[in-house]
């Protein structure tokens, strides 16, 4: 009992953090316009929230006045073939980050 509470904690603080830091918001843009190694790094983050961004977007898309905030699962101001290969990385890898943990039988 304590530890599915604690994980349901974990997941809802994992939640608004990737809010945060989602595409759309006004520090994303300006890290959009930086150098080539912030737009990477951006488009990475926002490959491997892309899962949360798109469950967001349903969300916002049918029930509006549900969620607090509104999510973007690309970013606008990231144009350029860096923020691209940052975000297809990072979506790449994000179901290879969460389902790294099997068990193993040997």
């Amino acid at each position: 009992m304590k530890r599915s509470v604690a994980i349901a904690f974990a997941a809802g603080i994992a939640l608004l953090a990737l809010g945060a830091c989602a595409a759309g918001s006004g520090e994303s843009q300006h890290a959009a316009q930086a150098g080539a190694l912030s737009q990477l790094l951006l488009g990475f983050w926002h490959g491997l929230i892309a899962p949360v961004a798109l469950i967001v977007e349903v969300v916002n898309a049918f029930a509006p006045h549900l969620l607090p905030w509104t999510m973007h699962l690309y970013e606008s101001k990231g144009t350029g073939v860096i923020y691209d290969v940052g975000f297809y990385l990072g979506l790449a890898g994000s179901p290879t980050l969460v389902f790294s943990r099997r068990s193993r039988r040997v």
